[in-house]
């Protein structure tokens, strides 16, 4: 029997709100048998976005009068904004009432009432927003992704960790692949954070294996990557731009004349199998990890499949009782 999955879904969020939350989430739940989903919005606009303006099965809508923008400073919707979509789903997840939160809203905001509301384990000092990458293997994990600008040696220790449990929910590996990212490999380099982390991360029991440069993130080689916020971040959105660089020049150039047109006709099946392998949409939904519940953030302009791509990884990490797991491996590493 399918286990029963109940996720509040903010659906006001992101640059599309309900448009794209609402056929995301009807076509979760004919995805996933047991999979029921709230919908968090103003009523209106959500019904209007209803295929026929009626509501299918289990699928459920909780009406709220106020919307946090991506313009909201998070300081200010902690003071304000409590009738707000994306608080009253946390609230409701905190209550008991549902297995997890998916929003693509704000992610300053979405992270402040998370840290107020679900509250971060006793172990760990920071919550990391966790991502995965495509590689050549397939994808990686990678955190922290702009959470926290500057980290402690003890923050990195502490990310490891928990991107080790995701990896292993999420992808059922036994023993995931534990790299700092670093500006070398050798043992001197690196920042007086990094190679302390990297002394604290080989003395636990964690499959930990070293330095990875940044040039080898997409290899597929490492389960799991960890840095800072602010170099995840800058890490991430250099990698986006490269591919848009890319992409564009593909463009220009088979564009260029009708041999190179007839010459991308004849590619084109070849070209689609690659362009679907770096989508952003396919690899959609990172985690707040540390926090105690399940937060997952949606890429802001994501389409219905990268919405519902993100539902997907939060009903595997309720089914795997990610948290349940996390809790356990931060109990055994403080009794360590």
């Amino acid at each position: 029997m399918t286990s029963r999955v109940r996720i509040a879904v903010d659906a006001m969020g992101g640059d599309f709100g309900p448009s794209v939350a609402v056929s995301a989430c009807i076509f979760a739940i004919s995805k996933h048998p047991g999979l029921e989903i709230c919908l968090f919005g103003r009523e209106k606009d959500i019904i209007l976005n209803l295929p026929n303006s009626s509501l299918p099965d289990r699928l459920s809508i909780f009406h709220c009068d106020e919307v946090i923008t991506m313009c909201d400073k998070p300081s200010s919707v902690l003071r304000n904004k409590k009738a707000s979509s994306m608080r009253l789903a946390i609230d409701a997840h905190a209550s008991g009432n549902f297995d997890a939160v998916v929003s693509a809203g704000n992610t300053g905001a979405l992270m402040a009432l998370g840290r107020m509301i679900l509250r971060t384990f006793p172990a760990i000092d920071r919550p990391a927003i966790c991502s995965s990458v495509p590689t050549e293997k397939g994808f990686s994990y990678m955190l922290d992704m702009g959470a926290n600008v500057d980290c402690r040696a003890e923050h990195l220790a502490q990310f490891a960790l928990m991107g080790s449990v995701l990896a292993s929910v999420i992808e059922s590996k036994q023993s995931p692949s534990i790299r700092l990212l670093n500006i070398g490999e050798e043992q001197l380099k690196g920042t007086e954070s990094v190679k302390l982390a990297a002394t604290m991360l080989a003395a636990q029991n964690l499959n930990y294996q070293g330095y990875i440069e940044a040039s080898e993130i997409f290899s597929g080689d490492t389960d799991v990557i960890v840095c800072d916020g602010f170099v995840g971040n800058v890490a991430l959105k250099a990698s986006e731009g490269v591919a848009r660089f890319i992409a564009q020049l593909g463009r220009e150039e088979f564009g260029r004349s009708i041999w190179t047109k007839l010459i991308t006709i004849a590619a084109k099946p070849l070209i689609g199998r690659v362009l679907k392998r770096i989508d952003p949409e396919n690899y959609n939904g990172a985690f707040f990890l540390g926090l105690q519940g399940v937060l997952v953030k949606s890429h802001g302009n994501a389409s219905e499949h990268g919405f519902a791509n993100a539902i997907d990884k939060t009903v595997i990490a309720v089914r795997q009782n990610m948290i349940e797991l996390l809790e356990e491996q931060l109990e055994l590493a403080v009794q360590n």
